[in-house]
């Protein structure tokens, strides 16, 4: 997509490295492609493998929405396991809470927020995985990647130290990363807003009640979110 335009500039169907690389060749011009500077993308291995083939010159850019999705995958993990430890004692606070862990608390209902407030400095371990995942917001907030830098290797002792084992695993999965998520600092992208447009990309599939073909499927997305200018 076109960040810049907010517009969809191409897509293919699959995540191979194959669809990564047709991707690029059919969404960009080869001048086009070397003078890409930066990509945001998840940390899907074929999506890195491709850039770095195809568009040698772009600084991998980890967006920011996927790894807090990482982390929040990581919350609800520690708050599953807990939940069925605290059911046997007879305790089903946990029960049907996931919403209020993953979600920013700023954008919580007033009501909710009351509840929210009992589990959050309740001793319990989700609680903790939730401080850790929050803490780790802290990060973007930095203007230069020293910075950000020391701040992360603090964040990550605390997590490898909170003997939570999801919480953890992430934790090491994000280090390896580092790099990419530094890069951040230099080129201050991310898929903000092709997860909206994806959004979008998900109402053209029912109200064309599918699709006999991945073309077809295609020319829709392009129709509505290509920013096309149509000739009468």
């Amino acid at each position: 997509m076109d960040l810049t335009g907010g517009r969809v500039l191409d897509v293919v169907e699959k995540r191979t490295e194959m669809a990564c690389k047709a991707l690029i060749d059919k969404g960009l011009a080869e001048s086009q492609q070397e003078g890409v500077t930066a990509v945001a993308l998840d940390m899907w291995k074929a999506y890195a493998n491709t850039v770095g083939e195809k568009l040698p010159d772009a600084v991998i850019v980890h967006d920011r929405f996927h790894i807090s999705q990482h982390l929040n995958d990581a919350v609800d993990k520690v708050r599953r396991d807990e939940s069925k430890q605290l059911i046997r004692q007879g305790d089903e606070r946990l029960i049907g809470s996931k919403y209020l862990w993953v979600t920013n608390e700023e954008n919580l209902k007033e009501s909710a927020c009351e509840t929210f407030a009992d589990l959050k400095h309740a001793n319990l371990k989700v609680a903790k995985a939730w401080a850790i995942k929050e803490l780790f917001r802290g990060f973007w907030t930095y203007t230069y990647a020293g910075c950000a830098l020391g701040y992360f290797n603090s964040w990550y002792s605390w997590a490898i130290w909170s003997c939570l084992e999801p919480i953890k695993k992430k934790a090491r999965m994000i280090k390896t990363h580092l790099p990419n998520l530094l890069s951040y600092f230099k080129h201050p992208i991310s898929n903000a807003i092709a997860e909206g447009l994806n959004s979008k990309i998900q109402t053209v599939k029912p109200n064309a009640r599918g699709y006999r073909s991945f073309d077809g499927f295609r020319n829709s997305i392009l129709f509505y979110c290509g920013g096309l200018d149509l000739v009468p």
